[in-house]
């Protein structure tokens, strides 16, 4: 029988950290015949992942320039790709989420009459705004898209309510959930844990376009307070390669002994340390899909999430952007034992650590059992569940 040809493209640190588990899971099925094309949006974050993970690509469009414009990722990775698609021919190409790389991927296989298959369909805020291009990018993704791997039923409603055709239009639980059963380990040491001892450790990313400037400025200076009040804290700041985004750290920790900048941190130990936080603050949408699993409650710096199914657990807050509202968010977790609690129970609302093996079901045969949330427990292993020390 004539397998199935498969073109997984990505090219930033979030897409292969959930693209990277889906590739193990496609390359053991006798039916598919899988290759890997990155475009190298993100250069030095993208190739820690795929060590990691033990993935080895195919085709590297090699894309990243210094100061890089959404106009060059774009047309690099539309004009790179096009000689890739020629020479695989795939029956199907998979994007992840909401990145430049996705959409132009998507776009190209598009141009060129390649059925596209989404991996992380559905998410929205319904404001192209914010965040900014990643909802155009992820809407336009699902227009062009023949099959949706939607994480959530949520997710999974927003397509049908667009009038996506049931049929291409599968529920799987989100990849990362995957990424953390291969990363997470009990016995795990590293500097920044042993810097921060016994204090309670804030694990802080923040990289948005729309909060450069004036509200990262607030949001420095919310957490800046609440560190030099509070001597039991730390906090350890993996800081994102975009030039303004350091300049802007830098300039407002400058002499503060509580908190670690620090370069990106390798997915593993992103994973590890976000597990033994006390509490976390971030604008990352994958970082708030993790930290539920490990039972860290999450603090969004956004006006909105795209992911909803936090708050509704409980264990998210979207704390906005302005400096008084971080401040005051960031106090009642670390005052208000009974608040704490209610935000730090471990559960898994975006996923139970199979999603890969449901997409690569589909895309076998044709069909997968539908990720139930209610079930998540009686099928996520233990390691996800038995992550704190």
């Amino acid at each position: 029988m004539k397998k199935k040809r498969i073109l997984a493209v990505f090219g930033t640190r979030p897409e292969a950290v959930k693209m990277c588990p889906l590739v193990g899971e496609l390359k053991k099925r006798e039916g598919l015949e899988t290759a890997v094309c990155v475009t190298g949006q993100h250069r030095e974050m993208l190739d820690g992942v795929l060590g990691t993970f033990g993935v080895v690509p195919d085709f590297d469009l090699d894309i990243m320039k210094e100061r890089q414009t959404l106009f060059d990722i774009t047309s690099g990775v539309t004009d790179g790709l096009r000689p890739v698609l020629e020479e695989v021919r795939p029956d199907i190409l998979l994007v992840q989420g909401d990145t430049s790389t996705a959409f132009a991927a998507a776009l190209a296989a598009f141009y060129m009459r390649v059925p596209v298959g989404h991996v992380e369909a559905g998410l929205r805020t319904f404001d192209t705004s914010a965040p900014w291009p990643e909802e155009f990018n992820r809407r336009s993704v699902d227009v062009m898209s023949s099959l949706c791997f939607a994480p959530t039923r949520r997710a999974a409603g927003n397509l049908l309510a667009e009038g996506k055709e049931r049929a291409a239009v599968f529920v799987t639980g989100n990849t990362v959930t995957d990424a953390i059963r291969h990363t997470l380990k009990k016995d795990y040491s590293h500097p920044v844990l042993e810097w921060a001892g016994d204090k309670k450790l804030i694990f802080i990313t923040a990289h948005r376009r729309e909060i450069l400037g004036g509200p990262m400025r607030g949001i420095f200076r919310a957490i800046r307070r609440t560190l030099e009040e509070r001597p039991d804290c730390r906090a350890v700041f993996p800081v994102h390669l975009n030039p303004a985004v350091r300049e802007e750290a830098e300039a407002a920790f400058a002499g503060c002994g509580s908190i670690r900048l620090t370069g990106p941190l390798d997915v593993a130990d992103c994973h590890n340390i976000e597990a033994r936080s006390y509490l976390c603050l971030t604008d990352s949408g994958g970082v708030c899909e993790e930290c539920p699993v490990f039972g860290v409650p999450v603090l969004v710096m956004r006006g909105r999430t795209d992911r909803p199914e936090g708050v509704e657990a409980g264990v998210t807050k979207v704390a906005g952007t302005r400096e008084e509202g971080i401040y005051e968010d960031l106090r009642l977790l670390l005052d208000d034992s009974e608040a704490y609690r209610k935000m730090s129970r471990v559960c898994s609302p975006f996923g139970d650590g199979h999603a890969s093996e449901r997409i690569a079901d589909v895309l076998e045969r044709g069909e997968c059992e539908e990720w139930r949330p209610e079930e998540s427990e009686r099928r996520t292993d233990e390691t996800l569940r038995d992550n704190r020390q």
